[in-house]
């Protein structure tokens, strides 16, 4: 057999070492920075993406979340006092209690408010705040919830 040939049954096959060699071009780099990119979009494109983006931010799941606010699984578990196994199950979860999903997002900082949306508006929803929150809002609003939104 001679160089650059490879043997099968039915033959020598020639092959090369080099078979991108014709595809690749000096000129164009494999790798461009986002900001180029950017400026590439029409003005319009550019709108879409920024609303998407925003969007993105305000919705995504709890493992998302986490990782954006800099925090990993063990970080977090031991925030919570639990162990990092909790804390993957507890993310892919689809249904929990308030208390545990308000105890996660308090651990990275954050604040759970629960609101129901409505045609004619939107309300929030406070019996499942803590209990010195409660009472605070209750003492704010005493004429009691708003007749019409």
């Amino acid at each position: 057999m001679t160089a650059g040939m490879m043997n099968s049954s039915r033959g020598p096959i020639p092959f090369t070492t080099n078979i991108f060699a014709k595809s690749r071009r000096r000129d164009c780099a494999m790798t461009r920075k986002f900001s180029a990119l950017r400026d590439e979009l029409s003005p319009d494109a550019r709108k879409k993406s920024a609303a998407l983006t925003r969007k993105m931010l305000r919705e995504m799941p709890l493992h998302e979340l986490r990782h954006v606010r800099g925090l990993s699984q063990q970080e977090l578990a031991r925030l919570l006092n639990v162990q990092q196994p909790a804390i993957a199950k507890q993310e892919r979860r689809t249904d929990m209690y308030l208390s545990t999903l308000r105890n996660h997002i308090e651990a990275m900082g954050g604040e759970l408010e629960i609101l129901a949306r409505f045609p004619d508006g939107d309300v929030r929803i406070t019996n499942f705040s803590s209990i010195g929150e409660a009472d605070s809002q209750n003492e704010e609003s005493p004429s009691g919830p708003p007749k019409h939104l």
